[in-house]
Parts: C-alpha cells; structure tokens; sequence
C-alpha cells in the first residue's frame, strides 16, 4: 500500500520511512504540494494531524499519513506544545535557544517534558484514524549531541542520553514519533488484514 506524507520535513520522512519499510511512502514535496499555506487551526496534536492528512488526502485521493509533534515543557504550563515548529517565530535553533533562555536557572529536577506524536491516518473518506505517542525526560542546559532535528539536542531521555546523541535506530525505539509509529503499524496490519 502507498502513502502519501503530509510533511516537507525530510527528517520526519526518513524517519517514518526507515520503521516501516514493508510500505510504499512519497513525500508531498515529491508531488509538488505546497504545504507552506496550510494552517495548524487546531488546538491539540491529534486535530492538528487530522487536518493534515484530510487536506492532503482531498488534494491527492491517495491514502495520507500526517502527524503534528511537538515538546511540552511542565514548567512553562505544556510550552511550546502545538506551537514547537514555531516557537520563536524563526528557525529550529532560534526554537531552542528561546526556550533555552526561559529556563535558566531552572534546576534539573523542575525541568521535566515531554515529546508528543499524534499521527493522523486517512485511507479513504470512511476509514481513517488517529494514534498518539509520547516520550518522558528532561530539558538539558545545553545543546548536546549532533544528530536528530528541532529540539532533539535538548530533550535528555531517561538513558541520559539526548535524541541528538542517538543513532537514528536508537532514537526511533524510544522516541514518541517511534511510539505513535508502533500504534500506526498495529492499526494498519488490522486493516490490511481485514482486506
């Protein structure tokens, strides 16, 4: 079965594409649709995602995949959540590094997150369905590590390792996108089975 990914972030593609080989994806990039003028108006990961894959799913009448992912940090009350990607109002290191400002002083203990994944699967216009994964740790002082995308060089999981000091295997085992690509396996198997 081929999928279409409602993203232009060829990490997030490499990614979903390396923990489900047994499916076929293409990117909307490598389509030509333009998701720069689609807007997040949801106000939860989960809406978000739905409304992704249906804009896209309308557009193409392909089978779509979208997530909508994003760090909440319990201090700042869940921030920056659904606003991650935007955060700063300018790039992923600028992302970082605000909110790396806004916790200084903050002791390790207080600077507990949270990644969530929700994922967003449409197949056709009666079937379709949502999963959601998570992943617990910590807000780093710094940036550590070289690999990975957005906050990864912050986030330090409960190997005390940071998502940019793992391989890409490592971190798809234990990263919310990894949980929420578990469940969307699960879910695509019943159906594939079912048919």
């Amino acid at each position: 079965m081929k999928f279409v990914l409602a993203t232009h972030n060829k990490n997030k593609v490499q990614e979903i594409k390396s923990f489900m080989p047994e499916f076929e994806f293409i990117a909307a990039y490598d389509l030509d649709i333009d998701l720069s003028s689609f807007n997040e108006t949801g106000t939860t990961f989960e809406e978000n995602a739905e409304l992704k894959s249906k804009y896209i799913y309308e557009i193409t009448g392909l089978p779509t995949i979208a997530d909508d992912s994003g760090l909440c940090v319990d201090i700042l009350n869940g921030k920056p959540g659904i606003y991650s990607s935007r955060y700063s109002g300018k790039g992923s290191n600028e992302n970082v590094q605000k909110l790396l400002s806004e916790l200084d002083g903050v002791p390790a203990e207080k600077r507990t997150a949270r990644f969530i994944c929700a994922v967003s699967c449409v197949i056709s216009s009666k079937i379709k369905f949502v999963v959601k994964g998570k992943c617990e740790g910590i807000i780093s002082n710094s940036i550590i590590g070289e690999h990975g995308f957005g906050y990864d060089p912050i986030f330090i999981f409960k190997n005390g390792k940071t998502f940019a000091q793992m391989t890409q295997s490592e971190k798809i085992k234990y990263s919310h996108r990894g949980n929420a690509l578990k469940l969307l396996k699960e879910e695509l198997n019943k159906y594939c089975l079912k048919n």
